[in-house]
C-alpha cells in the first residue's frame, strides 16, 4: 500500500471537512461532523434553526460549500406537482404535464434565506416521470469554484458560487426507465461527481450508455466510455486505488464496473445481481462494497480496491458478498468495520466488512413506510429517515442501540446534508436546518 495513496485519501477528508461537496457528501460516504441533535419536531419548532420554502418537486439532496447551500427544483408553470410516497409497485409514469421552470436555489447556510436563483432551462419536461419521482432527482456538485447541476434530458449545467452561468451541455435525451417495459419512462436521476477538475457523468440509459468526464472549467468533453446495460439510477462512486490514484465505480446489473478517472479506461468489471440498480458504490478501508436489488436476486459484493479484469470470470478480486442482502434504493453506510444496509421496507441489517458475517438485524418501525433516503452518520450515531420523514437515531456499533427519534411532518425523500453539527433536511416543501438549540 503506497503512503501517497493514504495521503491522497486523508487529504481528501480534510478539504471537505465542514463541507457536503455532493450526493451523500465527500466520497458518498454519509459521514458528517459536529454533534447534531438526536431529535427535532417540525410543528414544535424543538431543535428548528430555519426553514425554508422550495417551490416545486426535487428530490435533490442539498449541498453545502462554506456558507451556502445549493438545491434544485422542477417548478410548474401552473398547479402543483403530485407525488406518491409508500411501498407500491406501479411502473406507469405521470401523463400530462405541462411546461416546468428547472431551477438552481443558493441558501445562505446560517438563515435559510435565499441568495439566488437560476432557471436553467424551462419547458414541458422532455421525459416523464415515476410518480414517486421528480424532473429534478440528481443532486448537485461542487468544488468550492464550480457548482454543476444536472437535470438529465433538460441538460447539464455549471455556475460558479455566485451564480454566474459557466457553460452548459445538451447530452441528448437520457431516458431512464423499466428495462422491461420501455414506455415507462421514471426519470433520470444519477447525479455528477466533480473530481480532481473532472465532471464525471453516468448515463445508463435506455439507448446509448455511458460514462464521460467533462472539464469543470469549460465543460469541455475529455473522455466518453460507452456502456451496454439496462438504465441504472445511482451515482458514480469515487474509490482509492492500493497502487495509487483513483477509480470511479458504478453500479450496475449487467456491468458494476470501475474505471480510470483520467481515461475512462475500465480497470474492472461484474455482472451484478438486481436488475434496477439505485445505491451508489461506496469505500472503506481497502474495499468498494456494491448493493443493489430487485427481480431474483439481491447482492452485496465487497470489492477488493486493486480489483482488475473480469470479476465474473476470476473472482480473487471479491472480498465477500452476500447473495439476498442488498438494497433497492438506498445506498450503505459504512464505518469503522460495520456496513449499514437498510431495505427500502425499513429493515437494517448490519455486517462485518472484513468478512461479510451478519452482526445484527432490525426493522425500524412496523413495515407500512417507505424508506428511500439514504442514511448518514454523524457523532457515533446512525440517522436513517423513512418517506414519512420520521427519523430513527441509532447508536453505531455492534448492538441495536435507539437514542432518539424525530418528527419532520414533511414527506423525505432525500438524503439529508450533515456539516457543523447541523443535519440540512430537504423535504417535500422545504429545507430544514436542525441543530441544537
Amino acid at each position: 500500500m503506497k503512503l501517497a495513496w493514504i495521503h491522497a485519501v486523508v487529504f481528501a477528508s480534510m478539504a471537505w471537512c465542514g463541507n457536503w461537496p455532493q450526493f451523500r457528501g465527500a466520497m458518498a460516504a454519509g459521514l458528517g461532523d459536529g454533534t447534531p441533535p438526536a431529535g427535532w419536531d417540525g410543528e414544535s419548532g424543538k431543535n428548528v434553526l430555519w426553514k425554508t420554502a422550495i417551490p416545486g418537486l426535487g428530490h435533490s439532496s442539498p449541498v453545502i460549500w462554506e456558507e451556502r447551500i445549493f438545491v434544485t427544483s422542477a417548478v410548474p408553470a401552473s398547479g402543483g406537482a403530485a407525488l406518491k410516497v409508500g411501498l407500491y409497485g406501479d411502473v406507469k409514469p405521470v401523463e400530462g404535464e405541462g411546461e416546468q421552470s428547472f431551477v438552481v436555489y443558493c441558501l445562505n447556510r446560517k438563515t435559510g434565506k435565499v441568495l439566488w436563483k437560476q432557471t436553467a432551462a424551462g419547458g414541458v419536461p422532455k421525459i416523464k416521470r415515476h410518480p414517486k419521482s421528480t424532473h429534478a432527482n440528481p443532486t448537485p456538485a461542487t468544488d468550492g469554484k464550480h457548482l454543476v447541476v444536472s437535470f438529465g434530458s433538460e441538460g447539464l449545467y455549471a455556475y460558479d458560487l455566485e451564480g454566474k452561468p459557466l457553460w452548459k451541455k445538451d447530452l441528448g435525451i437520457l431516458d431512464a426507465g423499466f428495462y422491461l417495459a420501455p414506455n415507462a419512462q421514471w426519470g433520470y436521476a444519477s447525479s455528477p461527481v466533480i473530481h480532481r477538475g473532472r465532471v464525471i457523468v453516468l448515463a445508463d440509459v435506455q439507448k446509448d450508455s455511458f460514462l464521460a468526464a467533462f472539464d469543470a472549467k469549460t465543460g469541455k468533453e475529455l473522455w466518453r466510455t460507452p456502456r451496454k446495460d439496462v438504465p441504472t439510477f445511482g451515482t458514480p462512486g469515487i474509490a482509492p486505488r492500493p497502487e495509487g490514484g483513483w477509480q470511479v465505480v458504478v453500479n450496475g446489473w449487467k456491468h458494476i464496473g470501475g474505471y480510470d478517472p483520467a481515461t475512462g479506461k475500465e480497470l474492472w468489471r461484474l455482472t451484478g445481481g438486481g436488475d434496477i440498480p439505485t445505491p451508489t458504490p461506496v469505500y472503506s478501508e481497502g474495499m468498494v462494497v456494491v448493493t443493489n436489488a430487485h427481480g431474483s436476486s439481491r447482492p452485496i459484493y465487497a470489492i477488493r480496491a486493486g480489483a482488475k479484469g473480469d470479476l465474473s470470470v476470476d473472482r480473487s478480486g471479491i472480498a465477500w458478498q452476500q447473495d439476498r442482502a442488498g438494497n433497492y434504493t438506498q445506498t450503505p453506510l459504512l464505518h469503522e468495520g460495520l456496513g449499514y444496509f437498510c431495505f427500502d421496507n425499513g429493515v437494517l441489517s448490519v455486517y462485518q466488512l472484513a468478512d461479510g458475517q451478519r452482526v445484527y438485524q432490525q426493522r425500524l418501525g412496523a413495515g407500512l413506510s417507505g424508506f428511500s433516503s439514504s442514511p448518514v452518520a454523524a457523532a457515533g450515531r446512525l440517522y436513517i429517515t423513512n418517506e414519512e420523514g420520521h427519523t430513527y437515531v441509532l447508536a453505531l456499533g455492534r448492538e441495536y442501540k435507539p437514542v432518539g427519534e424525530a418528527e419532520l411532518g414533511e414527506t423525505v425523500m432525500a438524503t439529508p446534508a450533515v456539516a457543523d453539527s447541523v443535519i440540512y433536511m430537504r423535504g417535500r416543501s422545504h429545507v430544514w436546518a436542525l441543530g441544537v438549540k
